[in-house]
């Protein structure tokens, strides 16, 4: 520097160019080999230790900070990401290829960090459904580890923006995939565990559901909504990317069960005045599904009036007052959702309750002849549905 050899007032005494380097290449490189390798181990200590960190804070009873736009977050993005950052300023400041290597080296440690980060939340979850009054934030801090996983891969897209030359994207590509893949997967387990929480909730106002209880005026799907209504306004707390699957994924679920308690054929209605209640109440209850879901879908762009319409389907076939225009009743239904089995018609004409067997055998019969043209946005949603047997040995039929 100027302040000392290469203060300009020495230069007609020496020529620096003819000087050897003050340390050999050979040394050098080892330096920098032993810094990677001191490097390398220190990262991985020091991932492990924010891991653990942040694993205490899931269990506190108190709950996540928030960002500036109120959603859940922990501290772990940031404090990963800061070491990170000060490792590559010292590098860059040594030389370009040294900030490249340790580059690579912070982004391969990401990577398998993130495998432990998706295994921890995996116990997390595991632990909490041995007793789900623990830990008492479990809801809000499985938000936070979603959340964390958009934060991940926003930070990981500006650390290579700041730190990567363009030529060397294409040797990253794969790696980047593979934790965008990983983050994906923690994401999307959180969001399923917290469904997995709201459907454990649901489960004995679903079971309710086609029984005489429900038929007599039972309030279970008011219930529901409710229930579904009081977690979404914590899952507000999620980032939009994830929140809109979500909700999406909560409203399928909900419309599967509803048809699964119709399929479990706990009531087979006696008359055409039964019938006509039981078909007009789900018409009238897939409506209030309809309603809450597109509050809950409001913004995001989503069209969920389909699913709703499977129900409303199903109820018009219960509702037919005209036996002789079963078949075309369910034939139509058959039509519109290629899916439904055997099983399913049989179920439903079952809970119509004055379907004789042969007419049953005759309807399946004809429908597996005919023709289907599915919505081609139709997503199936009767494979997912079991029609429950009765085992009763072959002799006593």
């Amino acid at each position: 520097s100027a302040e000392m050899m290469g203060n300009s007032e020495l230069s007609p005494e020496v020529d620096v160019n003819s000087l050897d380097p003050l340390i050999s290449q050979n040394v050098v490189d080892q330096l920098l080999s032993k810094y990677m390798s001191t490097l390398t181990s220190n990262i991985i200590g020091w991932l492990r230790k924010a891991l653990e960190t942040d694993k205490k804070d899931w269990i506190k009873e108190t709950e996540p900070e928030a960002d500036q736009d109120g959603y859940y977050q922990t501290t772990l993005p940031a404090i990963v990401f800061q070491m990170f950052e000060q490792n590559l300023q010292v590098a860059a400041q040594i030389n370009e290829d040294l900030k490249t290597k340790v580059l690579l080296l912070c982004l391969q440690q990401m990577n398998s960090f993130l495998t432990r980060y998706k295994d921890e939340a995996q116990v997390y979850k595991e632990d909490h459904l041995k007793n789900r009054q623990y830990p008492q934030c479990y809801v809000q801090y499985m938000i936070a580890v979603i959340n964390n996983c958009q934060t991940f891969k926003e930070s990981i897209i500006s650390l290579k923006r700041k730190y990567l030359k363009i030529e060397m994207e294409d040797t990253l590509s794969i790696s980047h995939s593979n934790m965008d893949a990983i983050l994906d997967i923690i994401a999307k387990e959180g969001c399923s565990s917290l469904l997995d929480e709201v459907f454990m909730d649901l489960e004995p106002h679903l079971n309710e559901l086609m029984t005489k209880k429900w038929l007599m005026g039972s309030n279970a799907v008011g219930t529901i909504c409710v229930t579904v209504e009081d977690y979404f306004n914590d899952f507000a707390k999620i980032k939009k990317p994830y929140k809109k699957t979500m909700t999406l994924e909560a409203h399928r679920r909900v419309v599967v069960e509803y048809i699964r308690a119709i399929m479990l054929k706990r009531i087979s209605f006696k008359n055409a005045e039964e019938r006509k209640e039981g078909a007009e109440r789900m018409i009238k209850e897939a409506e209030q599904f309809r309603f809450l879901f597109k509050k809950l879908a409001a913004g995001s762009g989503e069209d969920t009036e389909g699913l709703c319409d499977i129900i409303e389907a199903i109820a018009e076939v219960i509702k037919l007052t005209d036996p002789s225009l079963l078949y075309l009743e369910v034939s139509t239904l058959v039509s519109k959702y290629p899916d439904i089995r055997d099983d399913h018609i049989a179920a439903l004409l079952t809970v119509r309750g004055d379907a004789s067997r042969d007419m049953k055998q005759t309807i399946i019969e004809t429908l597996d002849q005919g023709p289907s043209q599915p919505n081609p946005n139709y997503v199936p949603i009767f494979k997912e549905i079991t029609v429950p047997t009765l085992t009763v040995p072959k002799l006593l039929k």
